[in-house]
């Protein structure tokens, strides 16, 4: 009785003992990831399982522990490793959804910092020249957007999905002039260089924070009858701000008002899906922090068809380019 005990807690020792290696593994060196839509089509399906690198980037020791797709957990101190490269135009790069890093998302880098890009007639530019779309990358509509503006784009008013205006991507060190024309933008950078904002109105306090309501609901399937969002509650998003609010702008406790520009901390990346039509990605909400990048994406380890949940043996071990 006493050996079959002994050898039971060895085989759920060495259970626990193999789980925790397959996660250490997970977030130090390999990153795997399910692809749940269909923006990068056809470079990579709808239900394709992926294998990402960390190293090539620098790997980074967890930074949260609790439990899968939960807000259950705590944060604890990370390490990042030296990388190997920078991420560059044309890596498909697996990074946290600067609008809530509890997701993950898988595009591809089209923009580096420093670089300048504009959209016109559906064609991507990079400093002046056309930045071609990938091999597999495909547009569902050759029709244009008939909108010149849509609201859900990044910063408001720099066009919608077909044609954008020319923007800089932040690049550390750059200086940003304070005045209300560049208000939605520094806000953005500020809270993703990890400054804390808030706005003091009316002897009320409001907090910024760049994690969305919507992807919050999306999330965590419900939300409370009370909302932590304005005008409910006493959070801010930056993309409701289109000009330098009423009221007195803290950044750590500092008036904005006394300072006369802002200086980049990060370098910031542009990310686009291929299947161009059918992608929420820069153009809808902004730069992606280079700590946000967890690294790049290589191939196929396997692959299911989400409508019939049959397996595309085709796409196993297919290499992304």
């Amino acid at each position: 009785m006493l050996n079959t005990k002994n050898k039971v807690i060895r085989e759920i020792w060495s259970l626990f003992i193999l789980v925790v290696i397959v996660l250490t593994l997970k977030v130090t060196i390999f990153e795997l990831y399910i692809v749940p839509t269909g923006s990068m089509e056809n470079t990579i399906m709808t239900g394709d399982f992926l294998a990402g690198n960390r190293f090539v980037y620098g790997m980074r020791t967890p930074e949260w522990i609790g439990i899968p797709y939960t807000d259950i957990g705590f944060d604890i101190p990370t390490i990042k490793f030296p990388s190997f490269r920078e991420p560059k135009r044309g890596d498909i790069i697996i990074f946290k959804f600067p609008r809530d890093v509890r997701q993950k998302y898988v595009k591809r880098c089209v923009a580096e910092p420093g670089d300048i890009l504009e959209i016109k007639d559906k064609v991507l530019y990079i400093n002046q020249e056309p930045y071609l779309l990938p091999k597999n990358g495909k547009f569902l509509s050759p029709e244009l957007s008939q909108t010149f503006f849509q609201q859900d784009i990044f910063l408001g008013n720099y066009g919608n999905k077909d044609h954008f205006k020319e923007i800089r991507i932040p690049k550390k060190g750059d200086a940003i002039k304070i005045s209300p024309e560049n208000a939605q933008l520094l806000l953005h950078i500020m809270l993703l260089d990890g400054h804390k904002l808030k706005l003091v109105k009316d002897s009320k306090t409001y907090f910024f924070t760049m994690t969305s309501p919507d992807e919050l609901f999306r999330r965590k399937g419900e939300m409370n009858v009370y909302s932590p969002y304005f005008p409910d509650g006493e959070l801010l998003v930056p993309w409701s701000i289109n000009s330098l609010p009423n009221g007195i702008l803290y950044i750590n406790d500092t008036p904005i008002s006394e300072l006369e520009e802002y200086v980049v901390e990060k370098d910031y990346f542009w990310a686009m899906g291929d299947n161009r039509d059918d992608s929420l990605d820069s153009r809808f909400w902004g730069f992606v922090p280079r700590d946000y990048i967890l690294g790049e994406a290589l191939f196929s380890y396997f692959s299911l068809d989400l409508n019939t949940w049959i397996p595309r043996f085709t796409r196993v071990g297919t290499i992304l380019e």
